[in-house]
């Protein structure tokens, strides 16, 4: 139950953080708005972290930091910071069906490095979900090169990262733990928003309440609520395709929210590509790992760290 629960927290409020960080890039530098994000949400977790004890419990040392700077870098500096880098260019909906590339390069970083064997039916399920994917794309689609990118590199860090956090010595209490990848990957953001001149694109006076309110959203759920979800699925024992599903769900969460707020059409075309794409979820949801070679494998990679 408490694994269905993660998995429908991070499916809805992820897929809404499309249109969300499209929204805040209108008035907002992306690279800086994320830094400033990830440095007010992991503030308050590691306070919250603090008042609970857990900072004390856990004592975390370099190690620790460097194996949340290294998941945080991967999965909230590359990732989402490309995501939000590529949506000035890509639309919102189009992102997240790019993103859902990331179930396919986790089953392969799955076999190539915890030797996981994939069964018929999960192979079967990401072949569904990539063809439905497809149908929503379209051979006449007209997506930025650059753009797509910088989105596809972007959910292969998101895949990476999801893979070392299962044996990275990161803090067992979640909240913490996010924490810690929040602050690095808001320092990273920083630096990297700066560099890239965003300083002087930030005007006051010209930030949109819209702007305001999604980032608003983005902190409190995409950042503390769904990523903390994330996270503790990652370290619960479940099945990095059946976690990976989200990618799938994703695009049909931003495709009808783009409908309703944003104006985008939605014909037989998207419906029909939506209705594959659940169905590949179901297969993966029922293409369960073996959780007794899952468990050997996992526990020599942590034994390697």
């Amino acid at each position: 139950m408490k694994i269905a629960i993660a998995l429908g927290i991070v499916y809805v409020v992820w897929g809404s953080t499309y249109l969300a960080i499209a929204v805040a890039d209108r008035t907002l530098p992306p690279l800086l708005m994320l830094a400033v994000r990830f440095g007010l949400a992991g503030g308050i977790l590691y306070a919250w972290s603090l008042w609970r004890g857990d900072v004390a419990a856990a004592r975390p040392g370099r190690r620790e930091w460097t194996a949340a700077a290294i998941v945080g870098g991967l999965l909230l500096f590359v990732d989402t910071g490309g995501v939000a880098w590529a949506e000035q260019r890509v639309a919102s909906g189009l992102t997240a069906l790019l993103v859902a590339s990331v179930p396919l390069f986790a089953a392969l970083l799955d076999r190539t490095v915890f030797g996981v064997r994939l069964s018929l039916t999960a192979l079967a399920g990401i072949a569904t979900g990539l063809f439905g994917v497809a149908l929503l794309v379209g051979p006449s689609a007209h997506i930025d090169p650059v753009g797509a990118a910088v989105i596809l590199v972007a959910a292969f860090a998101w895949a990476a990262g999801s893979a070392y956090a299962r044996v990275a010595p990161l803090p067992k209490a979640p909240f913490l733990s996010a924490a810690m990848q929040m602050l690095a990957a808001a320092a990273l953001l920083g630096v990297a928003g700066a560099a890239m001149g965003e300083v002087g694109r930030v005007h006051p006076s010209a930030i949109s309440l819209g702007s305001l309110a999604a980032f608003g959203f983005l902190v409190v759920f995409g950042s503390i609520v769904a990523f903390t979800a994330y996270g503790w699925l990652l370290r619960s024992g479940a099945s990095s395709v059946l976690v990976s599903t989200y990618a799938y769900v994703n695009p049909g969460v931003a495709v009808l929210l783009g409908w309703l707020f944003a104006g985008e059409a939605v014909g037989g075309r998207e419906i029909a590509a939506g209705a594959v794409i659940l169905a590949s979820v179901g297969m993966l949801v029922l293409a369960r790992a073996p959780r007794g070679r899952r468990k050997r494998a996992l526990s020599e990679a942590k034994a390697s760290v």
